[in-house]
């Protein structure tokens, strides 16, 4: 007896949308609160998005192993013997629940918003979607596809690193904080050149969301350039990177006496669920 497949979509949208109620929630703080105001700033930003991270794993990762980011669902289904026939799925359950966590930080925020940014300008957009430079220029399209590529590569090697059985994963259900803090430090590292989005859904949901309530420049960068495929396809590509460097580097040298930790697997048996 499985836990059924809509468990784990109902899981990996539950899992995303907590992610990005904390995520788009802190930008919003930080952004609409008064010059010299003590409600944040960058660290704060970096530090909630972690959290987030590790809350939403730790909601979903019994049901569906807790991906909440297409490019690591997309990467363990390459190295890691996800089943492809389920990719597309996830992927939409993790985007559908970072669309309804930034409607509801933008209708939570609008007042606030509202004062702020009533004309919903550049100023704002960067509460739910990424942008060159945060919005403020300065970086070209090339480059900031490159941080994308290289921020998801690292966050999909170390998770992989993580969540390996046969390296000395962390222990006692710790792994979740973990990777909270590993997001944590690609934020404060690698988050000035493009906000460090490393996760498709995560940009592309808020992004929608924030077009359909007044943002009409939502899908270009402030130069006008088209800009919303970056966040998809940069972070997948970096998936990609990051998971070969990992089966290349790591994963071809350790023991074999143990599996793989069965993180991206077919979901593990619960007593008293059906199929």
């Amino acid at each position: 007896m499985r836990n059924s497949y809509l468990g784990e979509l109902s899981a990996e949208f539950a899992g995303t949308m907590i992610l990005l109620l904390f995520g788009c929630g802190v930008v919003a703080q930080v952004v609409t609160a008064p010059a010299n105001s003590p409600l944040g700033d960058h660290d704060s930003i970096a530090w909630a998005w972690g959290i987030g991270v590790t809350l939403g794993v730790y909601t979903a990762a019994r049901i569906s192993g807790a991906h909440i980011n297409p490019a690591v669902t997309i990467a363990l289904a390459a190295y890691q013997g996800f089943p492809w026939r389920k990719v597309l799925p996830y992927v939409l359950a993790q985007t559908l629940g970072a669309f309804v966590a930034a409607l509801i930080v933008r209708v939570a925020y609008a007042d606030l918003i509202n004062r702020a940014d009533p004309n919903h300008t550049f100023a704002t957009q960067i509460v739910f979607s990424t942008l060159p430079g945060n919005g403020g220029g300065g970086v070209s399209i090339p480059t900031a596809f490159l941080d994308q590529v290289i921020g998801t590569a690292i966050l999909v090697f170390v998770v992989f690193a993580l969540v390996n059985a046969r390296n000395n994963p962390p222990l006692a259900n710790l792994g979740p904080v973990v990777i909270g803090l590993l997001v944590v430090a690609i934020g404060m590292a690698w988050g000035a050149n493009a906000g460090y989005a490393i996760n498709p859904a995560r940009d592309f949901g808020p992004r929608l969301a924030s077009f359909i309530t007044g943002y009409s420049t939502a899908w270009v960068d402030p130069n006008g350039t088209p800009y919303w495929w970056l966040p998809i396809v940069a972070p997948i590509v970096g998936g990609l990177v990051g998971g070969a460097f990992f089966k290349v580097l790591i994963e071809r040298y350790l023991t074999a006496d143990e599996g793989p930790q069965p993180v991206g697997r077919e979901p593990i048996e619960a007593p008293g669920r059906e199929a």
